[in-house]
């Protein structure tokens, strides 16, 4: 396992940048732990698999370096990394069998036959394919074969981490749910250090110990799943996490009232606004609550989706999202009021804090 740095990293994939929009992945500066369960979320484009390729060095980074346990290692191979990555599609030997597209990796760095039976059976176990140990790989499903390929990945215990692209996409949903179960169980039986990347928000909420959010080439925010859905940092995480996501309105800041449309709220504290910056009021609907005193609002359709309500409404002519437990009241004229303590104010995107 290791620790990795990724020291000032920048990619673009053409020749001579020349501005910051030439570069497909922007400035990334962090340090991961060694151990740590990491998700790299976002929708496509982002630059989460150029980022993952950096890591696994598939990919030479443009700028910067990136580091393993304080080791240079920018431009050392996969192999000389001592990486597992696991990709989007299955990649697996045909003729072999399940059994020994398990044990190649580890037959092919000596491991003894008594060790490799041991472990090959346990990943056999975890992803369900044991009573197919000796047929041929040929002859599997689309998502057997990439559980083989997952197995692979997972079947050697000496690896400095485990790189994950999108790993469970031809993968059958209550099959997705058991596996991502057992990778988390993996990654608390022997700390390895785990990167993965999905577009799915699920996915990465229950993996990860920390969530590493991107968006246009950038890392908007690393965080715990609750930081995110609590303080997102940028508008971007709070419309993509969540569902539904963040209500965003547009408002204005005046010391600690915060007026949006013809509404003011009072805060408990100014916030940390720049002259001229164009400032967002940010809330998210299970903190907004329907009841007959507080704001006025319209609601124009109310989504019933078992455990709970999806009210959608317009409010001081912007539309907004509420959350209603399933037994709910819905006023016949309908009023709002925010959770002060979750309102976060946004100026050009970022989350700003208190003066002083």
């Amino acid at each position: 396992m290791a620790r990795i740095t990724l020291d000032h990293i920048r990619h673009a994939y053409g020749e001579k940048p020349k501005s910051e929009a030439d570069y497909s992945l922007k400035e990334v500066h962090h340090e991961w732990n060694d151990g740590g369960a990491y998700a790299l979320l976002g929708p496509s484009g982002c630059g989460k698999t150029t980022l993952l390729n950096i890591i696994s060095g598939l990919l030479q980074p443009s700028e910067g370096r990136i580091l393993f346990d304080g080791k240079d290692v920018t431009h050392l191979s996969t192999q000389q990394r001592n990486i597992a990555q696991v990709f989007q599609f299955p990649v697996i030997y045909d003729t072999m069998t399940v059994y020994d597209n398990l044990a190649f990796p580890l037959r092919n760095r000596g491991v003894a036959e008594p060790e490799v039976d041991r472990r090959v059976r346990e990943i056999l176990e975890m992803i369900d394919l044991a009573s197919w140990a000796k047929k041929k790989a040929r002859g599997l499903t689309a998502d057997q074969k990439q559980k083989i390929s997952l197995g692979r990945g997972l079947v050697r215990n000496d690896v400095n981490a485990i790189l994950f692209d999108e790993p469970l996409t031809v993968i059958d949903p209550h099959m997705k749910w058991q596996l991502r179960s057992q990778l988390k169980k993996l990654h608390r039986q022997f700390g390895f250090t785990m990167v993965y990347v999905t577009h799915d928000q699920t996915e990465a909420l229950t993996f990860a110990d920390k969530v590493v959010v991107m968006y246009d080439g950038q890392i908007v925010q690393i965080g715990t799943p609750a930081e995110l859905f609590e303080r997102p940092k940028h508008t971007f995480v709070g419309y993509f996490i969540g569902s539904p996501g963040m209500n965003v309105l547009p408002a204005a800041i005046d010391g600690s009232s915060v007026t949006v449309g013809g509404q003011v709220l009072t805060l408990d504290y100014r916030p940390a606004v720049a002259a001229g910056a164009r400032t967002e009021l940010g809330i998210r609907p299970e903190f907004i609550s329907l009841s007959r005193d507080g704001m006025p609002v319209s609601i124009s359709k109310v989504e019933d989706i078992g455990r709970q309500k999806i009210v959608r409404a317009e409010f001081a002519g912007k539309p907004i999202a509420i959350v209603v437990p399933e037994d709910g009241e819905i006023p016949a004229e309908p009023r709002v009021t925010f959770d002060p303590a979750a309102i976060n104010i946004y100026a050009d995107s970022w989350r700003v804090g208190r003066e002083g």
